[in-house]
């Protein structure tokens, strides 16, 4: 186990190499998860770590596939697995197993048999190989009888019994007794040629399989040492991502101005952007305010000089329209109700809304005009720009840190030197160079062997087949006999005269009969040792071993050893009380796994204090606790911008009498619509006789359309834009000086923040960005700990040479061996149903010494008084 040991040592090597650079007293303590819990409020969760690319870890490509599908011949194993849960249908004994090895650990002896425990375990041995047992009984029986018969059955022919007498019985149905024992004989012949059959498909699969033998140890070899060669590769490839963490740090502690200030406006921005975005929507209020103002003063002039225009039109209108109603057509009976109808409307023709006493809006106007001389956007600007600029300010305060980087790039240089260098100083080549030598030797001592082990393969061969000559002699005699009786078999000649065909017939299957007698015992002898063998074989070995129970026996604590809880971590680390069992191992090697989360050695180097070894140690610490940033240089509103905001706050704009506009806007201008008294008046001068009066009514209404048309629309035009900038300076006026403070509270209260608080915000910023490095080395941790978990020394040609050795043990070996033995026992079984019938057959083909011959005991008596006679056979030449 010595080359075990080699490879978990190069394993090992990366955590060991971390294990000796612990320094307690220079480590920095991280803030515990419970600190982090205490003040939920205080503590806020550090921004996303951006990930690293370190890439791929250099992946080994494995050759052997330890996988076999055995194709037609698998229905032959099938059958005999079969068979051998008939004989033995128990469940693998697992408790008893132990058991035994625990109470014969220091040796079995034989006065301890008589032990009440010992003979429990007996019993529940002898209970559970009982199939076993039986059959091998009857094996036995088998063996023993069959020769002793023989010997009985030759003398007891010698003495002309048991079939012996040359004399045959003459019976009625002779014909369909030979016919029976004929068809008996075929069917039990054909049951041994395929018992023949099938064990030397057997005898044929396993030489053809020990040879592809070579091919599984060849390519586990080639894995091992691609296994080897490749681990050290992989952990120098995990050695050099190191370089990629560092590297992204040493970036970021360059750029620690942008990065570090960037944080920190991040933070501020949240108080500081809203209360200068009030302010700057602001500016857009005091613009939209003097356009407001402007439209209504400039509305309120057009419409105080229309309204003036528009009362004389309409007086002049009213006059002469009233002139003309004091015609004397109108005193006509007929004309005269017209006349005095559109008489009474004449007081329509007047003003509704009197503009002439609202007042003016030039105070306010002029007050806002002040103001926007001010130009309180670009003051704002600056204010953004000033802000903009904490990034700047940081770097010229953080220019301690900068000046640290080398020293900060020496410390982290020296980690990484110290981890290169403790891999040099262990010898991972001479480990290699030892193991490899170790691998080619044992190679070519197995090659070595391939000679000798081929010429036992061709001995085991030619044994197999020797006992299968035996099986086919006998069979040869069989089929002779057969075709040799059944073609020379004549109805009409009698036991005497039979011919020679038929008599060598039955001297063959007589023949057939001694060999069975002479080669059923040794073949049954042979069946019932491989039964027991490899059944056994099969059921206490290979079938646990596929479902994985063997490892469970082998894994129960204090089975080796009573003072070694598991003995592999026992074996290979001197430490029984790790949690590491073979089952597990194999478990996690089957699963391409790497060895260092196969063999659980995160219990013996834990690769995550790796991180207390790298960032967290004082000299880190005292180079961020230096940080020290003041931002009170920053303003964000000049103090011309706050007179300015106050300045439009007491322009004016909430003096204005809104009531009183809104009041006359939404009066009409004249007191009737125009438009329409000049359609109605149209309609009533229709009614008239035609003529002067009915003309100059008409005249009137289109005057007063005119009136309308030059007057009352750029009035209604003028008041639409003052309805709405009134409205909108209603608005902008309400609660005005209250907004005005509540900006000036904000960027008071930012600027504070800014001022006062700044420290507390830069001191957490600088804990994050603290974190943030941190998180890179805990990534490239992260990456090595999941990197060794799965995808270093991948352990899969572990978990491939228990595979090979089960497939060769079990698929090849096995299950040949017992497949032969089952196609053998066939035929050594049917031998016997086959001697009885060889023998009752050969009486109907051989040539008798006497035979029946009946007489008559007078002439007129029937034949059933006809009584048999010997009488020998006729003397022929020819035989």
């Amino acid at each position: 186990m010595l080359w075990t040991r080699w490879l978990v040592l190069l394993l090992c090597w990366w955590g060991a190499a971390t294990a000796t650079t612990t320094a307690p007293s220079g480590q920095y303590e991280q803030p515990k998860q419970g600190d982090s819990r205490a003040d939920p409020h205080r503590q806020r969760s550090p921004p996303p770590v951006e990930p690293l690319d370190f890439g791929f870890v250099p992946a080994a490509v494995y050759d052997t596939h330890a996988y076999y599908e055995p194709g037609a011949i698998g229905i032959l194993f099938h059958m005999v697995h079969a068979f051998l849960y008939v004989v033995q249908p128990n469940s693998f004994p697992k408790d008893l197993i132990v058991k035994v090895i625990q109470q014969n650990m220091g040796g079995i002896k034989f006065e301890d048999l008589r032990k009440p425990d010992n003979v429990v375990l007996l019993l529940e041995g002898a209970y559970y190989e009982l199939g076993f047992l039986v059959c091998a009984t009857i094996g036995v029986l088998f063996v023993v009888l069959v020769p002793v018969l023989g010997m009985c059955f030759c003398v007891c022919r010698c003495c002309e019994n048991c079939g012996g007498e040359m004399h045959q019985r003459q019976r009625k149905n002779a014909d369909c007794r030979r016919g029976f024992f004929t068809a008996t004989l075929i069917a039990t012949t054909v049951f041994i040629v395929l018992g023949v059959l099938v064990a030397y498909a057997a005898n044929h699969n396993m030489s053809s399989h020990i040879k592809s033998t070579r091919r599984f140890i060849n390519t586990n070899i080639r894995d091992l040492k691609t296994f080897a060669n490749n681990t050290p590769a992989q952990i120098e490839y995990m050695t050099a991502q190191y370089t990629t963490a560092k590297n992204k740090v040493l970036s970021e502690l360059d750029n620690i101005g942008p990065l570090l200030g960037g944080r920190i406006h991040s933070q501020l921005e949240k108080e500081v952007v809203p209360s200068l975005d009030t302010a700057l929507r602001m500016t857009g209020a005091m613009r939209e305010t003097k356009e407001a103002l402007e439209n209504v003063s400039s509305s309120l002039q057009v419409l105080q000089e229309g309204t003036d225009r528009l009362k004389d039109s309409l007086s002049t209108e009213r006059a002469s329209l009233s002139n003309t109603l004091s015609d004397p057509a109108c005193t006509n009976g007929a004309v005269s109700p017209t006349c005095n109808a559109i008489r009474s409307t004449l007081f329509q023709l007047g003003i509704n809304a009197d503009f002439s006493k609202l007042p003016d809006v030039d105070y306010a106007l002029e007050n806002v005009h002040t103001v926007l001389r001010t130009d309180l956007s670009n003051i704002i600007q600056k204010g953004y720009s000033s802000f903009n600029d904490t990034p700047r300010l940081v770097k010229e305060q953080t220019k301690n840190i900068v000046a640290a980087l080398p020293r900060v790039k020496g410390m982290l240089d020296k980690i990484g030197s110290e981890i290169n260098g403790f891999a040099k100083m262990f010898p991972v080549e001479p480990s290699l160079a030892n193991f490899t030598v170790f691998l080619n030797r044992g190679q070519k001592n197995i090659e070595s062997y391939y000679a000798q082990i081929d010429q036992i393969d061709f001995y085991r061969w030619i044994g197999c087949v020797a006992l299968l000559c035996m099986v086919v002699l006998i069979l040869s005699f069989n089929i002779l006999g057969l075709l040799c009786g059944t073609c020379g078999y004549d109805k009409q000649a009698t036991p005497t005269t039979r011919g020679c065909m038929s008599n060598t017939g039955g001297n063959l299957l007589m023949a057939g009969v001694g060999f069975s007698f002479v080669f059923a015992w040794v073949l049954m002898a042979i069946v019932t040792t491989l039964f027991v063998v490899g059944g056994n074989v099969e059921k206490v070995l290979c079938e646990p071993l596929a479902s994985r129970q063997l490892f469970q026996i082998i894994d129960t604590p204090f089975l080796v050893h009573p003072a070694k809880k598991n003995f592999l971590p026992a074996m290979l680390f001197q430490n029984p009380n790790i949690d590491l069992t073979l089952g597990s191992m194999y478990r996690e090697c089957h699963d391409n796994n790497g060895l260092y989360h196969a063999l659980q050695l995160e219990t013996m180097f834990n690769i995550n204090s790796f991180l207390n070894r790298t960032v967290y140690n004082k000299d880190l610490a005292k180079v961020f606790d230096s940080v020290q940033v003041d931002l009170q240089d920053i303003t964000l509103l000049e103090q011309a911008g706050r007179d300015n905001l106050i300045n439009f706050a007491n322009a004016g704009i909430g003096i204005i009498d809104y009531e009183a506009y809104l009041a006359e806007v939404n009066k009409g201008i004249t007191v009737v619509d125009l438009l329409t008294f000049a359609t109605d008046l149209e309609g009533q001068a229709d009614q008239l006789p035609r003529g002067a009066l009915e003309n100059a009514l008409k005249g009137h209404a289109s005057s007063i359309r005119q009136i309308h048309r030059e007057l009352v629309v750029p009035m209604e035009q003028a008041m639409s834009t003052m309805s709405q900038s009134i409205k909108q300076l209603q608005k902008t006026s309400s609660d005005l000086p209250v907004k005005v403070t509540n900006i000036l509270s904000a960027i008071d209260a930012s600027e504070y923040l800014i001022s006062n608080n700044a420290s507390h915000v830069v001191k957490q910023e600088t804990r994050n960005y603290v974190k943030s490095l941190v998180g890179y080395f805990k990534q490239y941790t992260d990456w090595v700990h999941h990197s060794l978990t799965a995808e270093v020394a991948q352990c899969k040609p572990i978990s491939n040479i228990v595979d090979s050795m089960e497939i060769v043990a079990c698929s090849f070996i096995a299950d040949s061996v017992n497949t032969f033995w089952f196609g053998l026992g066939l035929c050594s079984i049917l031998l016997l149903p086959s001697i009885i019938i060889s023998i009752k057959l050969a009486k109907y083909y051989r040539r008798m010494d006497t035979e029946d011959v009946f007489e008559d005991s007078s002439p007129y008596s029937d034949t059933l008084f006809r009584f048999p006679r010997a009488s020998a056979p006729p003397i022929c030449a020819d035989c």
